[in-house]
């Protein structure tokens, strides 16, 4: 924090056009390629603006015939569908709105509609959100999309199970829940979909892919703490296992998996999620009765449990077992649950 590497300064002082930040940077982006085994051809951007900011950012650069598919699944998905169809026309592919998000659209019915689409005008590219934070949903496979890009928010699954990044054109990811501290967005593209620059003449220049790219992140000052961070925790993924090895997949759904024996075995508790769209990153349950659902809530912050109340749209409760959650945080959770189950009478509860 004070002083990096003999240099007299912490990360937050220097230059970010200092050799000794140049160093930083590039070490965090062959760390993120070896553990990710990204290929020559895709570049690393370490940028700014979260998701949020992607929303607009992707259609303003890759949305070069006016056309791309989106598969609504949550809240995020929702926006990104919303802010593309500001820059051209954003084809619902698929959505799980009518039963609020409790399940990923079949893969068969998502890559039979991406097939027809790209039999008539051409999609630029088909857009997801892998992992559903809100609703605890994720995609457990991808669908076929045949020659169209397939272009992934990562987020809140990213660094937590392997990913063939071959399989995708675009993925980005926002570096709060498993990459880092909040502020820094990594992105990686496929070089020869940015090559021609921006789809919109008038994209600021700051969401102008192929110019970060050449400016190797540093168009603007960047998050340099962050992205030193972003650097330390890529080095943690990989002495604790890495991706490869699927040793940070398998941890996460030992997590995971605990909260969801406990669930099935409830009969308080209900999961949000469909059995077969279950997110490994958000676990998301309620009892049925918003003053039952408050008071869980207050007991787990009583218990040291923070940060459990479920988001407003669709209530209940919400663990997050993300990379740095130990199996010791994750069992103190499901012992309260089992707790609170037992001091609780079981009336007539709604879905």
């Amino acid at each position: 924090m004070l002083d990096y590497n003999g240099s007299g300064m912490s990360v937050m002082e220097m230059s970010h056009r200092s050799a000794t930040f140049k160093g930083i940077i590039e070490t965090a982006e062959q760390d993120i390629r070896d553990l990710m085994s990204i290929p020559d051809n895709y570049r690393v951007l370490f940028l700014q603006g979260g998701a949020t900011l992607q929303f607009a950012g992707i259609p303003m650069n890759l949305m070069r015939r006016g056309r791309a598919g989106y598969v609504v699944t949550g809240n995020f998905a929702n926006k990104a569908y919303k802010e593309a169809a500001k820059y051209g026309e954003a084809v619902l592919l698929a959505s799980s709105e009518d039963t609020n998000f409790d399940r990923i659209p079949t893969m068969a019915d998502i890559s039979a509609r991406i097939a027809a689409e790209a039999a008539g005008d051409e999609l630029d590219y088909v857009y997801i959100c892998q992992n559903n934070t809100i609703f605890g949903t994720m995609f457990h496979e991808l669908p076929e999309c045949g020659d169209t890009p397939l272009f992934a928010d990562v987020s809140s699954c990213f660094l937590s199970q392997p990913l063939d990044v071959e399989r995708y054109g675009l993925i980005y990811a926002g570096a709060q829940k498993n990459a880092g501290a909040a502020g820094v967005t990594v992105v990686i593209v496929r070089d020869d979909l940015i090559a021609d620059g921006p789809a919109f003449a008038q994209a600021p220049q700051y969401l102008d892919l192929k110019t970060q790219a050449a400016k190797e992140s540093m168009l603007n000052t960047p998050n340099t703490f962050g992205i030193y961070v972003c650097g330390k925790v890529f080095h943690w993924v990989e002495e604790t296992g890495g991706l490869a090895a699927l040793a940070m997949e398998q941890r996460k759904w030992q997590r995971a998996n605990m909260l969801y024996d406990t669930l099935d075995s409830s009969k308080l508790f209900k999961c949000h999620a469909e059995k077969g769209s279950r997110s490994g990153m958000n676990v998301t349950f309620r009892t049925g009765d918003a003053e039952l659902d408050a008071a869980f809530v207050a007991g787990a912050a009583e218990h040291q449990i923070q940060n459990v109340k479920g988001h407003r749209l669709v209530g209940g409760m919400r663990a997050s077992v993300y990379n740095a959650v130990t199996m010791e945080d994750v069992r103190a959770l499901a012992s309260y649950m089992k707790d609170f189950e037992a001091q609780h009478s079981l009336g007539p509860r709604s879905n």
